[in-house]
Protein backbone atom coordinates (compact mmCIF):
# COMPACT_ATOMS: atom_id res chain seq x y z
CA UNK A 1 0.00 0.00 0.00
CA UNK A 2 1.19 3.48 -0.88
CA UNK A 3 0.40 5.53 2.22
CA UNK A 4 0.39 9.32 2.02
CA UNK A 5 -0.11 11.67 4.95
CA UNK A 6 -3.52 13.35 4.98
CA UNK A 7 -3.19 17.13 4.68
CA UNK A 8 -5.91 17.69 7.27
CA UNK A 9 -3.79 15.77 9.78
CA UNK A 10 -0.54 17.47 8.82
CA UNK A 11 -2.18 20.86 9.43
CA UNK A 12 -4.33 19.87 12.40
CA UNK A 13 -4.17 21.88 15.64
CA UNK A 14 -2.86 18.89 17.57
CA UNK A 15 0.11 18.71 15.19
CA UNK A 16 0.74 22.45 15.10
CA UNK A 17 0.37 22.72 18.88
CA UNK A 18 -2.59 23.46 21.13
CA UNK A 19 -0.58 26.22 22.78
CA UNK A 20 -1.02 28.24 19.57
CA UNK A 21 -4.83 27.92 19.59
CA UNK A 22 -7.12 30.62 20.99
CA UNK A 23 -10.34 29.11 19.58
CA UNK A 24 -10.42 25.79 17.73
CA UNK A 25 -13.05 25.80 14.96
CA UNK A 26 -11.16 23.09 13.05
CA UNK A 27 -12.26 20.36 15.46
CA UNK A 28 -15.13 18.17 14.26
CA UNK A 29 -16.36 16.89 17.62
CA UNK A 30 -17.86 18.03 20.88
CA UNK A 31 -15.47 19.53 23.42
CA UNK A 32 -13.03 17.07 25.01
CA UNK A 33 -14.14 15.74 28.38
CA UNK A 34 -11.99 14.63 31.31
CA UNK A 35 -12.48 11.44 33.30
CA UNK A 36 -13.54 13.61 36.23
CA UNK A 37 -16.26 15.31 34.15
CA UNK A 38 -17.51 11.89 33.14
CA UNK A 39 -17.59 10.74 36.75
CA UNK A 40 -15.18 7.91 36.00
CA UNK A 41 -13.10 6.71 38.94
CA UNK A 42 -9.92 4.88 38.01
CA UNK A 43 -10.00 3.33 41.46
CA UNK A 44 -12.90 1.18 40.34
CA UNK A 45 -10.65 -0.76 37.96
CA UNK A 46 -7.26 -0.67 39.66
CA UNK A 47 -7.58 -4.33 40.61
CA UNK A 48 -8.68 -5.39 37.12
CA UNK A 49 -6.12 -7.59 35.31
CA UNK A 50 -4.43 -5.94 32.31
CA UNK A 51 -5.21 -8.95 30.15
CA UNK A 52 -6.10 -9.59 26.53
CA UNK A 53 -9.77 -8.87 26.04
CA UNK A 54 -12.39 -10.17 23.65
CA UNK A 55 -11.09 -9.39 20.16
CA UNK A 56 -14.51 -8.01 19.21
CA UNK A 57 -14.66 -5.69 22.23
CA UNK A 58 -16.20 -6.52 25.58
CA UNK A 59 -19.63 -8.10 25.48
CA UNK A 60 -21.00 -5.41 27.80
CA UNK A 61 -19.90 -2.64 25.44
CA UNK A 62 -21.15 -4.45 22.36
CA UNK A 63 -24.53 -5.05 24.01
CA UNK A 64 -24.81 -1.34 24.82
CA UNK A 65 -23.94 -0.38 21.24
CA UNK A 66 -26.41 -2.91 19.84
CA UNK A 67 -29.18 -1.65 22.13
CA UNK A 68 -28.89 1.73 20.42
CA UNK A 69 -29.77 -0.06 17.18
CA UNK A 70 -33.40 0.23 18.27
CA UNK A 71 -34.04 -3.50 18.20
CA UNK A 72 -32.32 -4.38 14.96
CA UNK A 73 -28.91 -5.48 16.25
CA UNK A 74 -27.32 -7.88 18.73
CA UNK A 75 -23.88 -7.87 20.34
CA UNK A 76 -22.73 -10.32 17.66
CA UNK A 77 -23.40 -7.66 15.03
CA UNK A 78 -20.89 -5.26 16.64
CA UNK A 79 -17.12 -5.07 16.19
CA UNK A 80 -15.34 -2.53 18.39
CA UNK A 81 -12.47 -0.80 16.57
CA UNK A 82 -9.71 1.73 17.17
CA UNK A 83 -11.97 4.72 16.62
CA UNK A 84 -14.17 5.15 13.56
CA UNK A 85 -10.94 5.65 11.59
CA UNK A 86 -9.93 2.09 12.48
CA UNK A 87 -13.30 0.80 11.28
CA UNK A 88 -12.97 2.61 7.95
CA UNK A 89 -9.46 1.25 7.51
CA UNK A 90 -10.58 -2.32 8.22
CA UNK A 91 -13.46 -2.08 5.76
CA UNK A 92 -11.33 -0.70 2.93
CA UNK A 93 -8.48 -3.17 3.41
CA UNK A 94 -10.76 -6.17 3.88
CA UNK A 95 -12.99 -5.46 0.89
CA UNK A 96 -10.79 -3.74 -1.69
CA UNK A 97 -7.84 -5.01 -3.70
CA UNK A 98 -5.85 -3.04 -6.28
CA UNK A 99 -8.12 -2.28 -9.24
CA UNK A 100 -11.37 -3.03 -7.39
CA UNK A 101 -14.07 -0.43 -7.98
CA UNK A 102 -15.28 1.91 -5.25
CA UNK A 103 -17.96 4.61 -5.50
CA UNK A 104 -17.49 7.31 -2.85
CA UNK A 105 -18.93 10.74 -2.16
CA UNK A 106 -16.72 13.84 -2.17
CA UNK A 107 -16.04 16.01 -0.16
CA UNK A 108 -15.51 13.48 2.58
CA UNK A 109 -13.52 12.66 5.67
CA UNK A 110 -10.03 11.99 4.33
CA UNK A 111 -9.77 8.33 5.41
CA UNK A 112 -12.73 7.43 3.18
CA UNK A 113 -10.65 8.59 0.21
CA UNK A 114 -7.01 8.09 1.13
CA UNK A 115 -7.09 4.45 2.25
CA UNK A 116 -8.71 3.24 -1.01
CA UNK A 117 -6.14 5.31 -2.91
CA UNK A 118 -3.31 3.70 -0.95
CA UNK A 119 -4.72 0.28 -1.82
CA UNK A 120 -4.83 1.19 -5.52
CA UNK A 121 -8.60 0.88 -5.91
CA UNK A 122 -10.35 2.29 -8.96
CA UNK A 123 -12.43 5.15 -7.58
CA UNK A 124 -15.54 6.82 -8.96
CA UNK A 125 -16.33 10.06 -7.15
CA UNK A 126 -19.84 11.36 -6.55
CA UNK A 127 -19.14 15.06 -6.22
CA UNK A 128 -21.59 16.81 -3.90
CA UNK A 129 -22.31 20.47 -4.61
CA UNK A 130 -23.37 23.54 -2.68
CA UNK A 131 -26.11 24.17 -5.25
CA UNK A 132 -27.63 20.73 -4.61
CA UNK A 133 -27.46 21.10 -0.83
CA UNK A 134 -24.61 18.56 -0.70
CA UNK A 135 -27.13 15.79 -1.35
CA UNK A 136 -26.38 12.63 -3.31
CA UNK A 137 -28.11 12.48 -6.68
CA UNK A 138 -29.86 9.11 -6.72
CA UNK A 139 -29.64 8.76 -10.51
CA UNK A 140 -25.95 9.69 -10.49
CA UNK A 141 -25.27 6.97 -7.92
CA UNK A 142 -27.22 4.42 -9.95
CA UNK A 143 -25.17 5.29 -13.05
CA UNK A 144 -21.88 5.14 -11.14
CA UNK A 145 -22.42 1.55 -9.95
CA UNK A 146 -21.15 -1.05 -12.42
CA UNK A 147 -21.01 -4.87 -12.30
CA UNK A 148 -17.43 -4.47 -11.02
CA UNK A 149 -18.32 -2.19 -8.09
CA UNK A 150 -17.44 -3.83 -4.77
CA UNK A 151 -18.09 -1.00 -2.33
CA UNK A 152 -20.22 2.17 -2.18
CA UNK A 153 -19.23 4.63 0.56
CA UNK A 154 -21.56 7.38 1.79
CA UNK A 155 -21.84 9.53 4.91
CA UNK A 156 -24.78 10.85 6.92
CA UNK A 157 -24.80 13.26 8.67
CA UNK A 158 -22.13 14.41 6.28
CA UNK A 159 -18.65 15.58 7.17
CA UNK A 160 -17.81 18.41 6.42
CA UNK A 161 -21.22 19.90 5.53
CA UNK A 162 -23.69 18.53 8.09
CA UNK A 163 -26.09 17.49 5.31
CA UNK A 164 -28.35 14.52 6.13
CA UNK A 165 -29.51 11.95 3.57
CA UNK A 166 -33.34 11.79 3.48
CA UNK A 167 -34.59 8.40 4.71
CA UNK A 168 -36.30 7.65 1.38
CA UNK A 169 -33.05 8.24 -0.50
CA UNK A 170 -31.10 6.05 1.93
CA UNK A 171 -33.57 3.23 1.33
CA UNK A 172 -33.04 3.64 -2.42
CA UNK A 173 -29.26 3.44 -1.93
CA UNK A 174 -29.74 0.24 0.09
CA UNK A 175 -31.87 -1.21 -2.71
CA UNK A 176 -29.45 -0.16 -5.49
CA UNK A 177 -26.45 -1.71 -3.78
CA UNK A 178 -28.33 -4.89 -2.89
CA UNK A 179 -29.40 -5.31 -6.51
CA UNK A 180 -25.83 -4.68 -7.68
CA UNK A 181 -24.38 -7.20 -5.23
CA UNK A 182 -21.99 -4.75 -3.58
CA UNK A 183 -21.42 -3.61 -0.02
CA UNK A 184 -22.80 -0.28 1.20
CA UNK A 185 -20.71 1.54 3.81
CA UNK A 186 -22.55 4.24 5.75
CA UNK A 187 -20.26 6.42 7.87
CA UNK A 188 -22.73 7.65 10.48
CA UNK A 189 -20.35 8.97 13.12
CA UNK A 190 -22.73 11.88 13.80
CA UNK A 191 -25.93 9.81 13.78
CA UNK A 192 -26.84 10.68 17.38
CA UNK A 193 -26.43 14.38 16.57
CA UNK A 194 -28.87 14.40 13.67
CA UNK A 195 -32.00 16.50 14.19
CA UNK A 196 -33.99 13.26 13.88
CA UNK A 197 -31.66 10.29 14.60
CA UNK A 198 -32.49 7.20 12.56
CA UNK A 199 -31.66 3.56 13.34
CA UNK A 200 -28.21 2.43 12.13
CA UNK A 201 -28.21 1.82 8.39
CA UNK A 202 -26.86 -1.69 9.01
CA UNK A 203 -30.35 -2.67 10.18
CA UNK A 204 -31.62 -2.09 6.62
CA UNK A 205 -29.78 -4.94 4.90
CA UNK A 206 -27.12 -7.58 5.51
CA UNK A 207 -24.89 -6.00 2.84
CA UNK A 208 -24.77 -2.70 4.77
CA UNK A 209 -22.00 -1.74 7.22
CA UNK A 210 -22.46 1.17 9.62
CA UNK A 211 -19.54 2.96 11.28
CA UNK A 212 -19.62 5.16 14.37
CA UNK A 213 -17.67 6.05 17.51
CA UNK A 214 -17.78 7.77 20.88
CA UNK A 215 -15.34 10.48 19.77
CA UNK A 216 -17.54 13.05 18.05
CA UNK A 217 -20.71 13.03 20.14
CA UNK A 218 -19.30 12.44 23.59
CA UNK A 219 -15.98 14.30 23.33
CA UNK A 220 -13.73 11.34 24.20
CA UNK A 221 -11.48 10.91 21.12
CA UNK A 222 -8.55 10.09 23.39
CA UNK A 223 -9.88 6.64 24.26
CA UNK A 224 -9.97 5.60 20.57
CA UNK A 225 -13.18 3.61 20.71
CA UNK A 226 -15.27 3.23 17.58
CA UNK A 227 -17.20 0.39 16.02
CA UNK A 228 -18.80 -1.05 12.96
CA UNK A 229 -22.09 -2.93 12.83
CA UNK A 230 -23.17 -5.47 10.26
CA UNK A 231 -25.64 -8.39 10.26
CA UNK A 232 -23.71 -10.41 7.65
CA UNK A 233 -21.73 -13.11 9.45
CA UNK A 234 -19.29 -13.68 6.55
CA UNK A 235 -18.47 -9.99 6.32
CA UNK A 236 -18.02 -9.75 10.08
CA UNK A 237 -15.62 -12.69 10.09
CA UNK A 238 -13.46 -11.01 7.44
CA UNK A 239 -13.49 -7.72 9.36
CA UNK A 240 -12.65 -9.46 12.64
CA UNK A 241 -9.70 -11.13 10.92
CA UNK A 242 -8.44 -7.70 9.91
CA UNK A 243 -8.92 -6.41 13.45
CA UNK A 244 -6.94 -9.31 14.90
CA UNK A 245 -4.05 -8.78 12.50
CA UNK A 246 -3.96 -5.00 12.94
CA UNK A 247 -4.50 -4.63 16.70
CA UNK A 248 -5.66 -8.02 18.06
CA UNK A 249 -7.66 -6.51 20.91
CA UNK A 250 -8.29 -3.27 22.78
CA UNK A 251 -6.89 -1.46 25.78
CA UNK A 252 -8.84 -2.63 28.82
CA UNK A 253 -8.70 0.94 30.15
CA UNK A 254 -10.28 2.33 26.98
CA UNK A 255 -12.98 -0.32 27.08
CA UNK A 256 -13.75 0.46 30.73
CA UNK A 257 -14.15 4.17 29.98
CA UNK A 258 -16.31 3.38 26.94
CA UNK A 259 -18.59 1.14 29.00
CA UNK A 260 -18.95 3.97 31.52
CA UNK A 261 -19.84 6.51 28.81
CA UNK A 262 -22.41 4.19 27.25
CA UNK A 263 -23.96 3.48 30.63
CA UNK A 264 -24.43 7.24 31.12
CA UNK A 265 -25.41 7.91 27.52
CA UNK A 266 -29.03 8.87 28.16
CA UNK A 267 -28.00 11.33 30.87
CA UNK A 268 -25.29 12.93 28.71
CA UNK A 269 -27.14 13.30 25.41
CA UNK A 270 -29.73 15.99 26.33
CA UNK A 271 -27.03 18.44 27.44
CA UNK A 272 -24.88 17.67 24.40
CA UNK A 273 -27.79 18.18 22.02
CA UNK A 274 -28.74 21.41 23.79
CA UNK A 275 -25.22 22.79 23.35
CA UNK A 276 -25.28 21.81 19.68
CA UNK A 277 -28.57 23.64 19.09
CA UNK A 278 -27.30 26.76 20.87
CA UNK A 279 -24.06 26.91 18.93
CA UNK A 280 -25.68 26.14 15.60
CA UNK A 281 -28.09 29.01 16.17
CA UNK A 282 -25.12 31.31 16.85
CA UNK A 283 -23.52 30.25 13.55
CA UNK A 284 -26.81 30.71 11.66
CA UNK A 285 -27.21 34.25 13.00
CA UNK A 286 -23.61 35.02 12.07
CA UNK A 287 -24.00 33.76 8.50
CA UNK A 288 -27.19 35.80 8.11
CA UNK A 289 -25.44 38.95 9.36
CA UNK A 290 -22.30 38.69 7.20
CA UNK A 291 -22.94 39.42 3.50
CA UNK A 292 -19.62 37.84 2.55
CA UNK A 293 -20.67 34.34 3.59
CA UNK A 294 -23.20 31.68 2.58
CA UNK A 295 -23.86 28.10 3.63
CA UNK A 296 -26.05 25.05 3.39
CA UNK A 297 -27.52 24.90 6.88
CA UNK A 298 -26.56 21.60 8.54
CA UNK A 299 -29.17 19.12 9.77
CA UNK A 300 -26.86 17.01 11.89
CA UNK A 301 -23.45 16.74 13.44
CA UNK A 302 -21.32 19.62 14.69
CA UNK A 303 -19.71 20.84 11.46
CA UNK A 304 -20.78 23.01 8.57
CA UNK A 305 -19.09 24.12 5.35
CA UNK A 306 -19.62 27.85 4.72
CA UNK A 307 -18.03 29.63 1.80
CA UNK A 308 -16.94 33.18 1.14
CA UNK A 309 -18.80 34.81 -1.73
CA UNK A 310 -16.05 37.28 -2.76
CA UNK A 311 -14.41 35.77 -5.88
CA UNK A 312 -11.22 37.80 -5.41
CA UNK A 313 -10.61 36.62 -1.85
CA UNK A 314 -7.07 35.45 -1.07
CA UNK A 315 -8.34 32.59 1.09
CA UNK A 316 -4.96 31.03 1.80
CA UNK A 317 -3.59 34.30 3.16
CA UNK A 318 -6.78 34.77 5.19
CA UNK A 319 -6.53 31.36 6.85
CA UNK A 320 -2.84 31.94 7.55
CA UNK A 321 -3.68 35.22 9.30
CA UNK A 322 -6.49 33.66 11.31
CA UNK A 323 -4.20 30.85 12.39
CA UNK A 324 -1.48 33.32 13.32
CA UNK A 325 -4.06 35.04 15.53
CA UNK A 326 -4.96 31.68 17.09
CA UNK A 327 -8.23 30.96 15.24
CA UNK A 328 -8.23 27.62 13.42
CA UNK A 329 -10.72 26.48 10.75
CA UNK A 330 -10.59 23.58 8.27
CA UNK A 331 -9.75 25.09 4.86
CA UNK A 332 -11.38 23.74 1.73
CA UNK A 333 -8.24 22.03 0.49
CA UNK A 334 -8.50 19.59 3.39
CA UNK A 335 -11.49 18.20 1.49
CA UNK A 336 -10.25 18.71 -2.10
CA UNK A 337 -12.56 21.70 -2.46
CA UNK A 338 -12.14 25.36 -3.39
CA UNK A 339 -10.27 27.33 -0.74
CA UNK A 340 -13.19 29.77 -0.38
CA UNK A 341 -15.06 27.00 1.48
CA UNK A 342 -14.02 25.96 4.97
CA UNK A 343 -15.15 23.53 7.62
CA UNK A 344 -16.33 25.20 10.78
CA UNK A 345 -16.75 23.02 13.86
CA UNK A 346 -19.28 24.53 16.25
CA UNK A 347 -19.44 21.75 18.85
CA UNK A 348 -15.97 22.10 20.35
CA UNK A 349 -15.93 25.79 21.45
CA UNK A 350 -18.07 27.23 24.21
CA UNK A 351 -20.75 29.68 23.07
CA UNK A 352 -18.64 32.75 24.08
CA UNK A 353 -15.56 31.29 22.34
CA UNK A 354 -17.62 30.66 19.23
CA UNK A 355 -19.00 34.19 19.21
CA UNK A 356 -15.53 35.70 19.54
CA UNK A 357 -14.08 33.51 16.76
CA UNK A 358 -16.90 34.32 14.33
CA UNK A 359 -16.45 38.03 15.04
CA UNK A 360 -12.74 37.62 14.34
CA UNK A 361 -13.42 35.96 10.98
CA UNK A 362 -15.86 38.71 9.92
CA UNK A 363 -13.45 41.47 10.86
CA UNK A 364 -10.51 39.79 9.13
CA UNK A 365 -11.72 38.49 5.77
CA UNK A 366 -12.42 41.91 4.12
CA UNK A 367 -8.70 42.71 4.45
CA UNK A 368 -7.91 39.89 2.01
CA UNK A 369 -10.11 40.85 -0.93
CA UNK A 370 -8.63 42.45 -4.02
Amino acid sequence: MNFQRMIMEVESPEQIGYDKVVVNLAESSMRDRSLTELGFDLGSITDAPLCYGDHRGSEALRRAIAADGQGGLTADNVLVTVGAAGALFLIATALLDPGDELVVTRPNYASNLETPRAIGATITYLDLTFENGYQIDVDALAQAITPRTKLVSITTPHNPTGAVIPPADLLRFVHLTREAGCVLLVDETYRELADIPLPPASTLGDHVISVSSLSKTFGVPGIRIGWLTCTNRTLMTALLAGQEQAALTHSVLDIAVAEHVMAGREALLPGIRGDVRTNRRIVAEWIASDPGLEWVQPEGGVVCFPRFTAPALDARALYAQLQSDGYFVGPGWWFEQDARSFRLGYGFPTAPELQSALTQISSTWPKFTR
